[in-house]
């Protein structure tokens, strides 16, 4: 697998055996909108039930991606997560497009992810915004009443 974009220093990954699974939790869990508060057991799970991808810089994790997939049809992107030290220095597209390379060698139909802040990120990657979002729903956590 090749990553087109490169960052000086940066070592993209996708073997979970090299995640730093407490920095992984320690940033979601603190610093990350959607992940705040997230128990140390739920992110280890999260991490086992996904492909999971990292950027290192000198050894040390720097950011974390993971995938939720059956590898044959559909991904949903999600915890994308770069470390506030290597923001604005290609980091992100590195991990991005690391991540798309590896889920493009299965032929998925689909790939989605929902983003509050970095729609030019995904944008420059290839995701764009829903054809028809009238057709997607959701159903919040826990079962209805």
């Amino acid at each position: 697998m090749s990553v087109p974009h490169l960052v000086p220093g940066a070592e993209f990954s996708a073997d979970a055996d090299r995640l730093d699974r407490a920095q992984v939790h320690a940033w979601l869990s603190r610093e990350a909108y959607w992940a705040i508060g997230r128990s140390r057991a739920t992110q280890d799970a999260a991490i086992d039930g996904s492909r999971n991808y990292g950027v290192y810089r000198s050894g040390r994790q720097v950011a974390y991606a993971r995938a939720v997939t059956d590898c044959v049809t559909f991904a949903w992107v999600c915890d994308v997560f770069v470390d506030a030290s290597e923001r604005g220095r290609g980091v992100g597209r590195m991990l991005v497009e690391g991540l798309t390379a590896d889920l493009d060698t299965f032929g998925l139909k689909r790939m989605v992810l929902t983003t509050g802040d970095a729609h030019g990120l995904y944008a420059a990657v290839g995701f764009e915004v829903l054809p028809s979002p009238e057709r997607w729903m959701v159903r919040p956590g826990g079962a209805p009443t």
